[in-house]
């Protein structure tokens, strides 16, 4: 009887232990991870997400993973909530990079390490990390697949171009345009590349949202200005920043009378599918791949090493100033997509399947 009595004892005083030490693993609840994404209206953005979230929770941690639908309040008041719910870090890539000044500073208060994706959040010094492609390369990428398809360094004949750029709010376009502009510029003072608008300052070429409807109109009354078409004013190429854009051109062109004979080189970034599909179909010229698996590993990986006291891994303590001082980051690499090498980047690698890819 002594001895039941004993063993009960030591059962009710290791249950006593384990509730003042903290609970079992059983009942401790995961870190709550706040992930906020400015709309599903790309494609991109639902990809990135959804694989944060998936690797996040394979890791173990409980993830709130929030749309703003490209309305800037509606993503304050998202991140407000994340705080609200204990988020113990949170991951944002922002509509507006200017916009969110006032709601990270509670996250500064509370001690929540914001992690900028993608999109660099400025003016806050809530941000601690930031993760992204080297978008300047993209950039650079566009240019150079321009200057040398065209043969700019051997042109004889004037080549003429419109060019296409993201929101003025969005800090990756500072990369963006200046990566391919930097390669193109020279031949425009040349006057080897013609821009007919005259429209190559980045205010003047803005997209807002890198809306496929704004570039369109945009590029409809391009057309009708300058008379571009099959048998009217040359257009040999237009640089366009990203594939949401180059959709938009690329159907004002259509119904301009372009066919896959005469299309101009059209650049793009995102390997969207639609974009991909009008590679297959002649309508779009290459696109910058940016790998959101490699994105969002990289992102699980800074989380974990915050989460638990250890440094997250970065590759660039120089590039990228908030207004705050330079946020330590990680740099993926961009490659770019052809109808040359699309199966491989995209099909073998998984990131797509061929049937998805059919038209």
């Amino acid at each position: 009887m002594k001895r039941k009595i004993g063993i009960a004892l030591m059962v009710f005083m290791t249950g006593i232990g384990a509730l003042f030490a903290g609970g079992t693993t059983e009942t401790s609840e995961a870190p709550r991870i706040g992930v906020s994404m400015p709309t599903k209206d790309l494609q991109r953005w639902t990809q990135d997400g959804d694989n944060i979230k998936m690797l996040l929770e394979k890791s173990g941690y409980k993830v709130d993973l929030q749309y703003a639908n490209n309305d800037i309040a509606v993503q304050a008041s998202q991140i407000e909530n994340m705080l609200t719910k204990n988020c113990k870090v949170i991951v944002i890539a922002a509509i507006d990079g200017s916009s969110l000044t006032e709601v990270l500073k509670t996250a500064k208060e509370n001690g929540v390490p914001v992690i900028a994706y993608d999109r660099l959040i400025m003016n806050s010094d809530a941000v601690r990390y930031y993760a992204t492609f080297d978008n300047y390369k993209v950039g650079q990428f566009q240019g150079a697949y321009l200057r040398d398809t065209l043969k700019l360094d051997t042109a004889k004949e004037p080549i003429y171009i419109e060019l296409f750029t993201g929101p003025t709010d969005d800090n990756n376009v500072n990369f963006f345009f200046p990566g391919a502009m930097d390669i193109l510029n020279p031949y425009i003072k040349k006057g080897v590349l013609v821009v007919r608008s005259g429209q190559t300052e980045k205010a003047q070429v803005a997209t807002p949202n890198w809306s496929t409807e704004e570039a369109q109109k945009r590029m409809e009354n391009l057309i009708s200005a300058y008379g571009y078409g099959p048998t009217g004013a040359k257009l040999h190429a237009v640089l366009s920043s990203n594939d949401s854009v180059a959709q938009g051109i690329t159907n004002a062109l259509v119904a301009a009378g372009y066919t896959k004979e005469n299309f101009p080189l059209l650049t793009g970034q995102d390997c969207d599918i639609t974009s991909v599909k009008n590679m297959l179909k002649g309508r779009q010229s290459m696109s910058v791949f940016k790998d959101t698996r490699t994105l969002a590993g990289k992102v699980s990986e800074m989380i974990d090493a915050l989460v638990k006291g250890s440094k997250p891994p970065i590759n660039d303590t120089k590039t990228y100033n908030n207004g705050t001082g330079v946020i330590p980051s990680f740099l993926c690499e961009p490659v770019f997509a052809t109808i040359d090498n699309y199966k491989k980047l995209l099909v073998e690698s998984g990131y797509y399947t061929e049937a998805q890819l059919k038209n």
